[in-house]
């Protein structure tokens, strides 16, 4: 497991001072429940896939695993609760979060340790708690429920902050069952409609159909026909002199003496 030295885990800003004075005691075998919600913000360790995020829980010689959010990214949600038995002064988890890998090993992508002094004092603590990097970067967080139930001096009233990474509320379909009708006060629709008065038409006595009618007469023509040529030429007006050439007009000149 990957582990911070004391120089490279920072102070939470969770983890207030008033939690060093706290003597908290009598803790030995007593159960801290503690439940996993989800991380944000997580190192990315992928190039082009999204990464299969799972975190693993440490106290004492117990360890926890939750299951592998396949395509987690950076904010997978888990969701998981488990149970420790405390040790007589033992106030930390050691918590570390992997990217599961099929063909080769898993990714580390951060660690952190989470303080049970609150916990412990006042019976309840659901802050998010930092994860770095091997080098001391930054990585993300982790988000953790923690219950203690014989806490010496538990807080009255306190109202738990909903957790960013909880499952969506379920949604209410679109489309849903339409009402009961109501009793309509129009008569009910007729099942069969009446018959039509008209005359059905009658049936042809073969299955083929009745021979077409006979070929149309031609259209009139339009001009009347021309008369048949005749056999001899025209006559010319007026009629050709029988003498050549022509003599001149009839009572025009004495004819001449013989």
């Amino acid at each position: 497991m990957h582990q911070f030295s004391s120089q490279q885990h920072p102070p939470s800003p969770y983890f207030s001072s008033s939690y060093h004075s706290m003597s908290v005691s009598g803790i030995q075998g007593q159960l801290l429940e503690v439940t996993v919600v989800g991380c944000n913000k997580l190192k990315d360790t992928e190039w082009i896939s999204r990464q299969d995020p799972y975190v693993c829980l440490e106290y004492g010689n117990t360890k926890y695993r939750t299951r592998t959010c396949t395509d987690g990214g950076k904010t997978p949600t888990f969701q998981e609760k488990f149970t420790f038995t405390l040790i007589e002064g033992l106030r930390e988890i050691n918590v570390v979060v992997w990217n599961s890998n099929t063909l080769t090993y898993d990714d580390f992508i951060g660690n952190g340790r989470v303080q049970l002094l609150k916990v412990l004092s006042q019976g309840y603590d659901d802050s998010p708690w930092s994860l770095q990097t091997k080098t001391g970067r930054y990585a993300g967080e982790v988000r953790l429920i923690m219950h203690y139930a014989n806490a010496k001096n538990p807080a009255t009233t306190y109202a738990p902050s909903a957790p960013p990474y909880a499952a969506p509320p379920p949604q209410v379909p679109l489309y849903t069952v339409p009402p009961p009708a109501t009793v309509s006060s129009y008569p009910p629709p007729a099942t069969t409609y009446p018959t039509p008065p008209y005359p059905a038409y009658p049936a042809y006595p073969s299955s083929t159909y009745p021979p077409p009618p006979a070929a149309y007469p031609p259209p009139p023509s339009a001009y009347p026909p021309p008369p048949p040529p005749s056999a001899y030429p025209p006559a010319t007006y007026p009629p050709a002199s029988p003498y050549y050439p022509p003599g001149p007009f009839p009572g025009l000149y004495p004819p001449p003496p013989y």
